[in-house]
């Protein structure tokens, strides 16, 4: 058993809870009664913001019972609901999304950002909230109010046991899984000249619809490192991004760990731990309505969310 993520579908108007094998979509409450892997029914009834909720209450009899439930989907006994590219929402709606900045060397040289010397610095955290997720193929709405929207594609780690300072050698063992954001910017609403505070992160970063998030979240024990990830992301089918998370700056662990001595972390936050160099401001391209993004992480999967104008009404 090589590979599966837990997702979120829709079915008559009810968001579910699912499974992904291949690149098919599976109802977990079918996997579950059909495998007679030992874990309870039940388990589905939490969905997959409930598992995430509960991790330290089911991670390690859903590690055991793993490749059993993937035998059963594998066997044909479990009918697959189709392409789950194609029928997976956002695996939920994280209350707090901490996001890393300048993260990457190499991005950090594109936005002309000047960093310290890592000895001499600490990771730079801002804040995305609820508002700002949508799933995969739902679609980015630009504001009237910018001219240059930007796209970051980001791994993505999924808190599943919460705690104050976590030691950086226990950090990884906090975490439940992984996927993708795309820390969707305004660069232009970035910057403020009518106060002596140079950037606005709130302004620029933290719209409706500006964090992507998804396709799928696949549990932290089948990505051995995460710092050893392809990250890419695509406009219209042209790369624009991509890098390896071995070249971020601050680890994931590293990134858990110093948050923890701010904010007691909690099951379900998410922390997008930084983009690399290929963003559109080192470029001077920027996305338009009609442009499509596609986030791509290994071992993880592709986020894919159009842009369109955001409606204002008069």
């Amino acid at each position: 058993m090589d590979w599966f993520a837990l997702a979120s579908f829709k079915k008559a108007g009810d968001v579910l809870p699912g499974i992904v094998v291949g690149d098919q979509l599976y109802d977990l409450r079918a996997a579950l009664k059909a495998s007679r892997s030992g874990l309870p029914p039940s388990l589905a009834a939490l969905g997959v913001e409930g598992l995430i909720s509960h991790w330290q209450d089911h991670a390690v009899a859903l590690r055991k019972a793993a490749p059993t439930l993937v035998a059963a989907i594998e066997s044909g006994r479990v009918p697959s609901l189709g392409a789950a590219a194609k029928l997976v929402v956002a695996p939920y709606r994280p209350a707090r999304i901490y996001c890393a900045a300048s993260n990457f060397i190499e991005h950090a040289n594109e936005m002309a950002s000047l960093l310290a010397s890592k000895k001499d610095s600490k990771p730079y955290m801002f804040l995305k909230l609820a508002n700002a997720v949508i799933g995969p193929r739902e679609s980015v709405k630009k504001p009237p109010e910018t001219a240059q929207l930007d796209w970051e594609v980001e791994l993505a780690a999924v808190i599943g046991r919460g705690g104050r300072r976590i030691p950086l050698e226990r950090a990884l063992s906090h975490v439940a899984g992984y996927t993708v954001v795309n820390d969707v910017s305004a660069r232009d609403l970035n910057k403020r000249s009518d106060y002596p505070f140079k950037f606005d992160w709130f302004q620029g970063k933290a719209h409706d619809t500006f964090a992507p998030f998804g396709p799928w979240i696949v549990p932290a024990w089948l990505i051995r490192d995460p710092q050893t990830l392809q990250m890419t992301l695509k406009v219209n089918g042209e790369t624009h991004q991509s890098d390896s998370t071995a070249n971020m700056i601050w680890s994931v662990r590293e990134q858990i760990a110093y948050l923890s001595t701010i904010v007691t972390l909690q099951p379900g936050d998410v922390i997008a731990t930084g983009t690399p160099a290929g963003v559109g401001a080192g470029k001077g391209v920027f996305l338009n309505p009609g442009d499509v993004m596609e986030a791509t992480l290994e071992r993880i999967g592709t986020l894919r969310n159009p842009v369109v104008a955001e409606k204002v009404r008069k």
